[in-house]
Protein backbone atom coordinates (compact mmCIF):
# COMPACT_ATOMS: atom_id res chain seq x y z
CA UNK A 1 0.00 0.00 0.00
CA UNK A 2 2.74 2.45 0.95
CA UNK A 3 4.76 1.72 -2.20
CA UNK A 4 1.63 2.16 -4.32
CA UNK A 5 1.03 5.51 -2.64
CA UNK A 6 4.55 6.66 -3.52
CA UNK A 7 4.19 5.49 -7.11
CA UNK A 8 0.88 7.30 -7.49
CA UNK A 9 2.38 10.45 -5.96
CA UNK A 10 5.28 10.30 -8.43
CA UNK A 11 2.88 9.85 -11.33
CA UNK A 12 0.76 12.76 -10.09
CA UNK A 13 3.82 15.03 -10.00
CA UNK A 14 4.81 14.05 -13.55
CA UNK A 15 1.28 14.69 -14.85
CA UNK A 16 0.99 17.97 -12.92
CA UNK A 17 4.04 19.70 -14.35
CA UNK A 18 6.60 18.25 -16.82
CA UNK A 19 4.23 16.21 -18.99
CA UNK A 20 1.62 18.95 -19.67
CA UNK A 21 4.34 21.56 -20.20
CA UNK A 22 6.04 19.33 -22.76
CA UNK A 23 2.77 18.53 -24.53
CA UNK A 24 1.77 22.21 -24.66
CA UNK A 25 5.00 22.88 -26.60
CA UNK A 26 4.67 19.91 -28.94
CA UNK A 27 4.33 20.66 -32.66
CA UNK A 28 2.53 17.47 -33.69
CA UNK A 29 -0.75 18.40 -31.95
CA UNK A 30 -1.76 20.73 -34.81
CA UNK A 31 -1.41 17.81 -37.23
CA UNK A 32 -3.87 15.66 -35.30
CA UNK A 33 -6.09 17.72 -32.96
CA UNK A 34 -8.34 14.79 -32.09
CA UNK A 35 -5.40 12.66 -30.96
CA UNK A 36 -4.03 15.54 -28.91
CA UNK A 37 -7.44 16.02 -27.31
CA UNK A 38 -7.51 12.39 -26.19
CA UNK A 39 -4.03 12.75 -24.70
CA UNK A 40 -5.04 15.85 -22.73
CA UNK A 41 -8.10 14.05 -21.37
CA UNK A 42 -5.96 11.08 -20.35
CA UNK A 43 -3.50 13.37 -18.56
CA UNK A 44 -6.28 15.16 -16.66
CA UNK A 45 -8.09 11.97 -15.61
CA UNK A 46 -4.92 10.06 -14.73
CA UNK A 47 -3.57 13.06 -12.82
CA UNK A 48 -6.74 13.42 -10.77
CA UNK A 49 -6.87 9.71 -9.99
CA UNK A 50 -3.19 9.72 -9.01
CA UNK A 51 -3.51 12.70 -6.67
CA UNK A 52 -6.54 11.30 -4.88
CA UNK A 53 -5.22 7.73 -4.93
CA UNK A 54 -1.85 8.64 -3.44
CA UNK A 55 -3.44 10.30 -0.41
CA UNK A 56 -6.08 7.58 -0.12
CA UNK A 57 -3.58 4.71 -0.08
CA UNK A 58 -1.31 6.54 2.33
CA UNK A 59 -4.20 7.06 4.72
CA UNK A 60 -5.44 3.47 4.46
CA UNK A 61 -2.00 1.88 4.84
CA UNK A 62 -2.41 0.94 8.55
CA UNK A 63 -5.72 -0.83 7.84
CA UNK A 64 -4.60 -3.40 5.27
CA UNK A 65 -2.28 -4.46 2.45
CA UNK A 66 -4.79 -3.83 -0.35
CA UNK A 67 -7.63 -1.46 -1.06
CA UNK A 68 -10.31 -4.06 -0.34
CA UNK A 69 -8.46 -5.21 2.77
CA UNK A 70 -8.10 -1.64 4.02
CA UNK A 71 -11.78 -0.92 3.41
CA UNK A 72 -12.70 -4.08 5.30
CA UNK A 73 -10.37 -3.06 8.13
CA UNK A 74 -11.94 0.38 8.21
CA UNK A 75 -15.41 -1.12 8.45
CA UNK A 76 -14.29 -3.35 11.34
CA UNK A 77 -12.74 -0.34 13.07
CA UNK A 78 -15.96 1.63 12.80
CA UNK A 79 -17.87 -1.36 14.22
CA UNK A 80 -15.57 -1.40 17.26
CA UNK A 81 -13.22 -4.31 16.50
CA UNK A 82 -10.38 -3.94 19.03
CA UNK A 83 -8.00 -6.04 16.90
CA UNK A 84 -7.83 -3.37 14.17
CA UNK A 85 -5.13 -0.74 14.65
CA UNK A 86 -6.42 2.81 14.56
CA UNK A 87 -4.80 5.09 11.93
CA UNK A 88 -2.55 7.83 13.25
CA UNK A 89 -3.10 11.55 12.88
CA UNK A 90 -1.07 11.78 9.68
CA UNK A 91 -3.08 8.96 8.08
CA UNK A 92 -6.37 10.59 9.06
CA UNK A 93 -5.07 13.82 7.54
CA UNK A 94 -4.26 12.00 4.29
CA UNK A 95 -7.70 10.39 4.14
CA UNK A 96 -9.37 13.74 4.82
CA UNK A 97 -7.31 15.40 2.09
CA UNK A 98 -8.27 12.71 -0.43
CA UNK A 99 -11.96 13.03 0.45
CA UNK A 100 -11.91 16.83 0.37
CA UNK A 101 -10.09 16.90 -2.97
CA UNK A 102 -12.56 14.50 -4.55
CA UNK A 103 -15.55 16.43 -3.19
CA UNK A 104 -13.99 19.74 -4.27
CA UNK A 105 -13.57 18.53 -7.86
CA UNK A 106 -17.13 17.23 -8.07
CA UNK A 107 -18.67 20.34 -6.50
CA UNK A 108 -16.65 22.61 -8.77
CA UNK A 109 -17.98 20.77 -11.81
CA UNK A 110 -21.56 21.00 -10.50
CA UNK A 111 -21.19 24.71 -9.72
CA UNK A 112 -19.68 25.46 -13.14
CA UNK A 113 -22.48 23.53 -14.87
CA UNK A 114 -25.15 25.42 -12.91
CA UNK A 115 -23.51 28.80 -13.56
CA UNK A 116 -23.11 28.17 -17.28
CA UNK A 117 -26.68 26.91 -17.60
CA UNK A 118 -27.97 30.15 -16.08
CA UNK A 119 -25.67 32.25 -18.27
CA UNK A 120 -26.92 30.54 -21.41
CA UNK A 121 -30.55 30.95 -20.35
CA UNK A 122 -30.02 34.70 -19.92
CA UNK A 123 -28.10 34.80 -23.19
CA UNK A 124 -30.94 33.15 -25.09
CA UNK A 125 -33.39 35.62 -23.56
CA UNK A 126 -31.28 38.55 -24.80
CA UNK A 127 -31.03 36.94 -28.24
CA UNK A 128 -34.80 36.57 -28.39
CA UNK A 129 -35.03 40.35 -28.05
CA UNK A 130 -32.18 41.39 -30.33
CA UNK A 131 -32.16 38.79 -33.11
CA UNK A 132 -34.38 37.07 -35.63
CA UNK A 133 -34.33 33.63 -37.20
CA UNK A 134 -32.49 33.22 -40.47
CA UNK A 135 -34.75 32.17 -43.31
CA UNK A 136 -31.87 30.80 -45.36
CA UNK A 137 -30.07 28.82 -42.63
CA UNK A 138 -32.17 26.83 -40.13
CA UNK A 139 -30.91 26.92 -36.56
CA UNK A 140 -29.26 30.30 -37.11
CA UNK A 141 -30.12 33.63 -35.52
CA UNK A 142 -29.18 36.95 -37.09
CA UNK A 143 -28.25 39.71 -34.67
CA UNK A 144 -29.07 43.22 -35.81
CA UNK A 145 -25.63 44.78 -35.41
CA UNK A 146 -22.88 46.00 -37.71
CA UNK A 147 -19.95 44.40 -35.88
CA UNK A 148 -18.96 41.07 -37.53
CA UNK A 149 -19.83 38.39 -34.99
CA UNK A 150 -20.22 34.63 -35.21
CA UNK A 151 -20.51 32.11 -32.40
CA UNK A 152 -22.62 29.18 -31.30
CA UNK A 153 -24.76 28.76 -28.22
CA UNK A 154 -24.89 25.06 -27.23
CA UNK A 155 -27.95 23.60 -25.57
CA UNK A 156 -29.54 20.20 -25.12
CA UNK A 157 -32.89 21.84 -25.86
CA UNK A 158 -31.88 23.37 -29.18
CA UNK A 159 -28.46 24.76 -30.06
CA UNK A 160 -28.20 27.82 -32.27
CA UNK A 161 -25.58 29.61 -34.32
CA UNK A 162 -25.54 33.39 -34.00
CA UNK A 163 -24.40 35.68 -36.81
CA UNK A 164 -24.50 39.45 -36.92
CA UNK A 165 -26.03 41.35 -39.81
CA UNK A 166 -22.68 43.06 -40.33
CA UNK A 167 -20.93 39.71 -40.80
CA UNK A 168 -23.55 38.37 -43.23
CA UNK A 169 -23.17 41.50 -45.35
CA UNK A 170 -19.38 41.24 -45.43
CA UNK A 171 -19.09 37.56 -46.37
CA UNK A 172 -19.74 36.02 -49.74
CA UNK A 173 -21.71 32.77 -50.00
CA UNK A 174 -18.68 30.46 -49.69
CA UNK A 175 -17.28 32.34 -46.71
CA UNK A 176 -20.66 32.26 -44.99
CA UNK A 177 -20.84 28.49 -45.51
CA UNK A 178 -17.35 28.20 -44.00
CA UNK A 179 -18.45 30.03 -40.85
CA UNK A 180 -21.64 27.98 -40.56
CA UNK A 181 -19.73 24.70 -41.01
CA UNK A 182 -17.23 25.78 -38.37
CA UNK A 183 -19.93 26.58 -35.81
CA UNK A 184 -21.92 23.48 -36.73
CA UNK A 185 -18.88 21.33 -35.90
CA UNK A 186 -18.69 22.92 -32.45
CA UNK A 187 -22.31 22.06 -31.80
CA UNK A 188 -22.36 18.55 -33.27
CA UNK A 189 -19.11 17.47 -31.59
CA UNK A 190 -20.22 19.04 -28.25
CA UNK A 191 -16.98 20.93 -27.76
CA UNK A 192 -18.69 22.90 -25.00
CA UNK A 193 -18.76 19.80 -22.78
CA UNK A 194 -15.02 19.27 -23.24
CA UNK A 195 -14.34 22.90 -22.41
CA UNK A 196 -16.65 22.74 -19.40
CA UNK A 197 -14.71 19.81 -17.95
CA UNK A 198 -11.32 21.47 -18.40
CA UNK A 199 -12.60 24.86 -17.22
CA UNK A 200 -13.89 23.19 -14.05
CA UNK A 201 -10.53 21.47 -13.59
CA UNK A 202 -8.82 24.87 -13.89
CA UNK A 203 -11.29 26.50 -11.48
CA UNK A 204 -10.77 23.76 -8.92
CA UNK A 205 -6.96 23.75 -9.10
CA UNK A 206 -5.84 27.06 -10.67
CA UNK A 207 -2.36 26.72 -9.18
CA UNK A 208 -1.75 23.44 -10.99
CA UNK A 209 0.28 23.80 -14.25
CA UNK A 210 -1.58 20.94 -15.92
CA UNK A 211 -4.94 22.71 -15.37
CA UNK A 212 -3.75 25.95 -16.94
CA UNK A 213 -1.96 24.33 -19.89
CA UNK A 214 -4.75 21.83 -20.58
CA UNK A 215 -7.48 24.49 -20.72
CA UNK A 216 -5.50 26.70 -23.11
CA UNK A 217 -4.59 23.73 -25.30
CA UNK A 218 -8.13 22.33 -25.46
CA UNK A 219 -9.57 25.76 -26.33
CA UNK A 220 -7.25 25.87 -29.32
CA UNK A 221 -7.75 22.22 -30.28
CA UNK A 222 -11.55 22.50 -30.50
CA UNK A 223 -11.11 25.43 -32.87
CA UNK A 224 -8.75 23.35 -35.01
CA UNK A 225 -11.27 20.51 -35.09
CA UNK A 226 -13.96 22.94 -36.21
CA UNK A 227 -11.58 24.35 -38.84
CA UNK A 228 -10.99 20.83 -40.17
CA UNK A 229 -14.75 20.29 -40.43
CA UNK A 230 -15.12 23.55 -42.37
CA UNK A 231 -12.26 22.55 -44.70
CA UNK A 232 -14.37 19.62 -45.85
CA UNK A 233 -16.86 22.20 -47.20
CA UNK A 234 -14.63 25.04 -48.46
CA UNK A 235 -10.99 25.63 -49.33
CA UNK A 236 -8.39 26.93 -46.88
CA UNK A 237 -8.19 30.47 -48.39
CA UNK A 238 -11.98 30.85 -48.15
CA UNK A 239 -12.01 29.68 -44.53
CA UNK A 240 -9.09 31.94 -43.67
CA UNK A 241 -10.82 35.01 -45.09
CA UNK A 242 -13.97 34.19 -43.15
CA UNK A 243 -12.08 33.63 -39.90
CA UNK A 244 -10.18 36.88 -40.28
CA UNK A 245 -13.48 38.74 -40.73
CA UNK A 246 -14.90 37.13 -37.59
CA UNK A 247 -11.66 37.79 -35.68
CA UNK A 248 -11.99 41.48 -36.54
CA UNK A 249 -15.33 41.50 -34.78
CA UNK A 250 -13.93 39.59 -31.79
CA UNK A 251 -11.20 42.22 -31.37
CA UNK A 252 -13.82 44.95 -31.47
CA UNK A 253 -14.50 47.90 -33.70
CA UNK A 254 -15.17 50.89 -31.44
CA UNK A 255 -16.24 53.12 -34.30
CA UNK A 256 -19.05 50.74 -35.20
CA UNK A 257 -20.32 49.95 -31.73
CA UNK A 258 -23.81 51.11 -30.99
CA UNK A 259 -25.34 51.83 -27.62
CA UNK A 260 -27.02 48.45 -27.38
CA UNK A 261 -25.26 45.77 -25.38
CA UNK A 262 -24.16 42.91 -27.53
CA UNK A 263 -24.42 39.32 -26.40
CA UNK A 264 -20.97 37.80 -26.45
CA UNK A 265 -19.71 34.28 -26.94
CA UNK A 266 -18.25 34.23 -23.45
CA UNK A 267 -20.93 32.03 -21.96
CA UNK A 268 -18.52 29.72 -20.19
CA UNK A 269 -17.89 26.31 -21.65
CA UNK A 270 -18.66 27.52 -25.18
CA UNK A 271 -15.99 27.56 -27.91
CA UNK A 272 -14.16 30.82 -28.40
CA UNK A 273 -13.33 32.35 -31.78
CA UNK A 274 -9.80 33.50 -31.02
CA UNK A 275 -7.65 33.17 -34.13
CA UNK A 276 -4.32 32.05 -32.66
CA UNK A 277 -0.99 31.97 -34.44
CA UNK A 278 -1.10 28.15 -34.49
CA UNK A 279 -4.45 28.16 -36.29
CA UNK A 280 -3.20 30.74 -38.78
CA UNK A 281 -0.03 28.78 -39.44
CA UNK A 282 -1.81 25.48 -40.11
CA UNK A 283 -4.18 27.21 -42.56
CA UNK A 284 -1.42 29.16 -44.33
CA UNK A 285 1.05 26.27 -44.43
CA UNK A 286 -0.91 23.03 -44.15
CA UNK A 287 1.05 20.01 -42.98
CA UNK A 288 0.11 16.39 -43.62
CA UNK A 289 -1.75 14.70 -40.76
CA UNK A 290 0.04 12.16 -38.62
CA UNK A 291 0.20 8.69 -40.08
CA UNK A 292 -2.26 6.07 -38.89
CA UNK A 293 0.54 4.18 -37.12
CA UNK A 294 1.74 7.24 -35.21
CA UNK A 295 -1.80 8.17 -34.19
CA UNK A 296 -2.42 4.61 -33.04
CA UNK A 297 0.76 4.62 -30.96
CA UNK A 298 -0.14 7.93 -29.31
CA UNK A 299 -3.71 6.81 -28.57
CA UNK A 300 -2.41 3.52 -27.13
CA UNK A 301 0.01 5.44 -24.89
CA UNK A 302 -2.88 7.65 -23.72
CA UNK A 303 -5.00 4.62 -22.85
CA UNK A 304 -2.09 3.01 -21.01
CA UNK A 305 -1.53 6.25 -19.10
CA UNK A 306 -5.16 6.26 -17.99
CA UNK A 307 -5.03 2.54 -17.13
CA UNK A 308 -1.90 2.90 -14.99
CA UNK A 309 -3.38 4.70 -11.95
CA UNK A 310 -6.61 2.73 -12.33
CA UNK A 311 -4.69 -0.53 -12.14
CA UNK A 312 -2.71 0.71 -9.15
CA UNK A 313 -5.92 1.58 -7.35
CA UNK A 314 -7.73 -1.72 -7.92
CA UNK A 315 -4.72 -4.07 -7.84
CA UNK A 316 -1.97 -2.59 -5.66
CA UNK A 317 -0.57 -6.06 -4.96
CA UNK A 318 0.92 -6.08 -8.46
CA UNK A 319 3.14 -3.13 -7.58
CA UNK A 320 4.05 -3.85 -3.98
Amino acid sequence: MLLTSYLLAGLAILLAWPVPVALSRAQWTARSPFTAMVVWQAIALAGGLSMIGAMLFWGLEPLGNSLLGALEGGARLVLGDADVASPGTIHIFALSTAALLGIHLVLTLIRATWRITRQRARHRHILSLLSQKSTANPGTLVLDHETPIAYCLPSFAGSVTVLSRGLVQRLNEDELQAVLAHEKAHLEQRHDLLLLAFASWNDALPWLPTAKHSLAAVQELVEMLADDAALRVVTAPVLLRALLTVATGALGEPAERGPAALPTAGTGGAPTEELSSHRLRRLLRPQPPLSTMVRSLILTAALLLLALPTTMLVAPGLFS
